[in-house]
């Protein structure tokens, strides 16, 4: 887990795939930092629950809960953020995490428009829902934090519709800063590299694992608390003036900074 991060005591914090990887560790620093987090998830029900455990267990004093719903679905937004409302009266904070990948190749020749408008629902339109629910909630010194990937910055060959949808993002992140900003509301995306998470690591064994290793000159994968740090950085008063950024933690894979 990364350290506390000072400015978030009582802050309410909403995560989007919070019930494991990138989400669950951005939950534990969130609440090791004296922060109330309800935790959004799709199908992880256990998972959820655990990670809401996990919270209580770092900061008992705060409000941690769960609840589950495709974001996708504009009821299903809409429902679970009136029950963040229910639970939370308001928020300070949105992570607009949950999302997909698949470790399969998809060539655009066979890449099907199923799987093309599955990619965007999940990754983007989610995104679009949920961050517009959150911002209605949110007054003056709310922070928004959107995660994206380097496959938005780079390209990913054979994985167009997944570097899409990130790049969509990106794009979205940088449009609502400028929109929110009279309002007092930062908006910034984080950009990871590869990430040793459930969702990743088929992907990092063998062969195919070394070769992307050897594309970070850090020389090492980065660990779901190293993308929760600067997550919970951008949410923090440390970065009160930074807005419509797009923040690359990648090992130096991508140098696009």
């Amino acid at each position: 887990m990364t350290a506390p991060m000072p400015g978030l005591a009582g802050r309410r914090v909403l995560v989007t795939g919070g019930s494991r990887g990138i989400g669950r560790a951005t939950v534990r620093s969130l609440a090791a930092s004296g922060a109330s987090v309800g935790i959004a998830y799709h199908r992880a029900e256990a998972e959820a629950r655990q990670a809401v455990e996990e919270a209580r267990a770092l900061a008992p004093d705060g409000r941690h809960w769960c609840a589950g719903g495709d974001l996708a679905d504009p009821e299903a937004c809409r429902a679970l953020f009136e029950h963040a409302d229910a639970e939370f009266g308001g928020l300070d904070g949105f992570v607009g995490n949950a999302g997909i990948w698949n470790v399969e190749p998809r060539p655009l020749d066979v890449l099907g428009a199923a799987e093309w408008r599955l990619m965007i629902e999940t990754n983007l339109t989610s995104i679009y829902a949920s961050t517009r629910e959150a911002a209605r909630r949110m007054r003056e010194d709310g922070r928004i934090v959107l995660v994206s990937s380097t496959a938005s910055q780079r390209g990913e060959a054979e994985h167009s519709h997944y570097a899409a949808s990130k790049g969509a993002i990106n794009a979205f992140c940088k449009s609502i800063a400028t929109e929110l900003g009279p309002r007092s509301i930062n908006v910034n995306a984080v950009a990871p590299g590869w990430v040793d998470t459930d969702m990743a690591s088929p992907a990092l064994q063998g062969d195919a694992g070394r070769a992307a290793l050897s594309l970070i000159p850090l020389g090492r994968v980065a660990s779901a608390e190293d993308i929760a740090g600067p997550i919970c950085f951008l949410l923090s008063d440390a970065a009160r003036h930074i807005t419509g950024e797009i923040l690359n933690v990648n090992g130096g894979s991508v140098l696009c900074g």
